[in-house]
């Protein structure tokens, strides 16, 4: 008799799991089933704590590794070994004695490629050899779902190659991370910066890309610009409209009126109206990220937020798997949503009458479904009770995968788009206006005015040849910088990047590979940059600390800085998790990228002049005990240094008596380190940008230190 044992990743995984049968006997490390038609000898299900098996720490290998020193540089262990993690020894246990007892062993971990890692790592780790392993391979948690994945067991072959993927995956990022954090972090440390700078094959390059927006914003110079603006008066209401004239110059705008003789109420005709009517189908299912991004822009709900909040739907059996980057669905999953189309208009409250029953290849097309099929509600529908009983996010998030399921069944948006020409004194000027005829799917997402489109002006009723009085105006503007990143815009950012490459190379291996990271990564990554202090989010815009500053200056020119390097090595792992690639070579080209960046960076580091003095660590730092570094002799007592505080920059010599201190910003613009000591010591800074007026004016100047105090001085 066989004796089976199920190995799930965690244990709601295996409860949800257990649920599908009738359990006999339930311990701390697992869960004993019935004998029953799926598995006639009884099972038992036990569990990880995500992963219990890690790589071991570089000094495992050589003593030689445990100081952080360049001549120890590289890391590169001729065979990779793992441990036990900390903490997860007691669970390992009970895992391995149920695994060694056991003729056949399922993976039933999640079906994805770090799912695979997690199994196959604890069970290489117990010892075990010449078992049957089975993969279990289902997209919800449902109990009919579950039980139908278990009589239909996969055999392991592609989940062998996956495994093969993940953990050249993970020993890629392990030698990026130990090799390249310790040498910009020994390097830096030469030039005076006193900083742990981890690095990531992921997390730099996202860093970078955040990093350019920054310096786009910072560097831009508004341009003030001018048009010619009417507002016409029918017989039937007003309408404005706009001509095709935009100058820096108000002169140049003055003699275009003036050469088509143009008063302020020159008379006008309307010379063509043109009508247009246009539909706009139903958006199509959710992946994880645009479920992200959509969260982030209507409810401010982070990406590590929404992918928590997903999993824990997806465990109490509403939605389907959530790490997923597909956006269609299968015949199969259409059949039961289509049968149960009026259920799930009552969840929403929003009944209406169903356009079609029919499958769509926008939603429904089985050869752009792989591991997973789109983010959808299950069969099961909830009562009012589990309803009320979910958190606001839970219930925004399911709503919201409820609403754009519903909307494959709605009819289309239908409006009707007119384009209006008024002549004046032959100048033409042009109005577009939007008439709606039919709401269509629109209406199942009207939930509040977050949502309100800025829909184009709608128009009064207007002839052709009417003539129409006139209000022509100058109207000056200003060009605007591009605006800072929300985090549900750094999912999309990270995702489709290659719209922001200009290398038409890099841009093909981009799309190849859609962007950086992957589905299931995307958040983490950006939660990791955050824990290490490259970047801060405030009130959902994304911003680079003066730590992200030195990294970006640090990595800039190299390929650490290059999406396309990420990129690259993704297709190749994706090629390893198809068959048609090997670990041995991918791990050979990265040992080759971290001999290049250990013989090049020392060398492109001397030819950078990082000016940014970061502030000094706590002396708790989980890495070392910095002291303030000086930045300067201080201008007033002359006995103290001007050192960097929390918010402001101030006399070491404070003790003493000496009241010398300078704010962090002046005029909403952050004064740098570098502009304090030209301050200290020359009197005077360089010419800073962008400082800003009360008026919301910008402007640029230099700050000059007179009787300790700051002032202004133009050129």
């Amino acid at each position: 008799m066989s004796k089976i044992a199920i190995l799930a990743e965690k244990p709601s995984q295996a409860k949800a799991y257990s649920e599908a049968f009738s359990i006999k006997n339930r311990t701390k490390t697992h869960i004993e089933l019935n004998p029953c038609n799926t598995f006639p000898s009884g099972a038992i299900i036990t569990w990880g704590i995500g992963h219990l098996v890690e790589l071991k720490e570089p000094k495992a290998y050589d003593p030689r590794w445990n100081r952080w020193t360049l001549g120890s540089l590289p890391i590169l262990p001729e065979r990779y070994e793992f441990q036990i993690a900390k903490g997860k020894y007691e669970q390992f246990q009970a895992v391995k004695k149920l695994i060694l007892s056991a003729n056949v062993v399922v993976n039933a971990c999640d079906v994805d490629r770090e799912g695979s890692n997690i199994f196959y790592s604890i069970y290489n780790q117990t010892g075990a050899r010449g078992k049957t392993i089975k993969r279990l391979w289902i997209n919800s948690l449902e109990i009919d779902e579950v039980r139908k994945g278990f009589a239909n067991l996969q055999d392991n072959r592609k989940d062998l190659l996956l495994y093969e993927e993940a953990k050249a995956r993970q020993i890629s990022d392990w030698l990026v991370g130990m090799n390249g954090s310790r040498l910009y972090t020994l390097l830096l440390k030469e030039q005076g910066i006193q900083e742990v700078f981890p690095i990531g094959r992921v997390q730099s390059p996202t860093i970078y890309l955040i990093y350019q927006r920054q310096l786009e914003i910072e560097n831009f110079v508004s341009e003030p610009f001018f048009e010619v603006e009417g507002t016409f008066s029918a017989e039937k209401g007003t309408y404005n409209g706009k001509a095709k004239a935009k100058e820096s110059k108000r002169e140049i705008i003055q003699a275009l009126l003036a050469k088509h003789v143009i008063q302020p109420n020159s008379p006008g005709v309307i010379t063509s109206l043109e009508k247009l009517d246009k539909r706009i189908p139903p958006p199509q299912l959710h992946s994880l990220s645009t479920l992200q991004a959509t969260a982030n822009r209507l409810w401010k709900t982070s990406p590590a937020d929404v992918l928590k909040t997903m999993q824990g739907l997806y465990e109490k059996k509403l939605v389907s798997y959530p790490r997923t980057d597909s956006r269609y669905i299968t015949p199969s999953e259409f059949s039961y949503i289509a049968g149960q189309v009026g259920d799930y208009q009552q969840l929403v409250n929003h009944p209406f009458p169903v356009a079609s029953l029919a499958p769509k290849k926008r939603y429904v097309d089985s050869s752009k479904v792989q591991e997973h099929y789109a983010i959808i509600p299950t069969k099961k529908i909830p009562s009012q009770a589990v309803l009320t009983k979910l958190s606001s996010i839970e219930r925004n998030l399911y709503e919201e995968v409820v609403r754009t399921t519903l909307a494959m069944f709605h009819s289309d948006y239908l409006y009707t788009e007119t384009k209006v020409t008024t002549d004046v004194n032959g100048l033409s000027f042009f109005t577009t206006g939007k008439t709606e005829s039919d709401k269509g799917w629109k209406a199942l997402f009207i939930r509040s005015s977050i949502e309100k489109e800025k829909d184009e002006p709608s128009l009064p009723s207007l002839m052709e040849q009417e003539k129409v009085e006139s209000d022509i105006r100058i109207k000056e503007g200003k060009t605007v910088p591009p605006k800072p990143y929300t985090e549900g815009q750094l999912i999309a950012m990270m995702k489709t990047c290659g719209k922001l490459v200009e290398d038409k190379n890099e841009t093909e291996i981009l799309k190849e590979v859609e962007g950086l990271g992957t589905e299931a990564t995307r958040s983490g990554i950006i939660e990791t940059i955050k824990r290490h202090e490259y970047i801060q989010v405030n009130k959902n815009i994304v911003s680079i600390t003066d730590k992200g500053r030195v990294l970006c200056q640090a990595i800039e020119g190299n390929l650490l800085a290059s999406p396309s390097m990420t990129a690259k090595w993704e297709t190749y792992l994706r090629k390893i998790g198809n068959g048609e690639g090997s670990q041995e070579r991918f791990l050979g080209s990265i040992a080759k990228f971290i001999h290049s960046l250990i013989e090049e960076v020392p060398n492109q580091l001397k030819t950078k002049n990082i000016n940014i003095q970061l502030p000094p660590k706590a002396a708790s730092s989980k890495y070392a005990k910095y002291k303030q570094e000086p930045i300067a002799p201080c201008p007033k007592c002359g006995q103290g240094s001007i050192v960097a505080r929390k918010n402001f920059y101030g006399c070491s010599n404070y003790k003493n008596g000496c009241t010398q201190t300078f704010n962090g910003f002046f005029l909403k613009k952050k004064i740098t380190p570098s502009q304090i000591k030209l301050l200290c010591t020359k009197g005077k800074t360089n010419t800073i940008k962008g400082f800003e007026a009360e008026n919301g004016q910008k402007f640029d100047a230099s700050l000059a230190l007179e009787e300790g105090k700051l002032k202004l001085e133009f050129k």
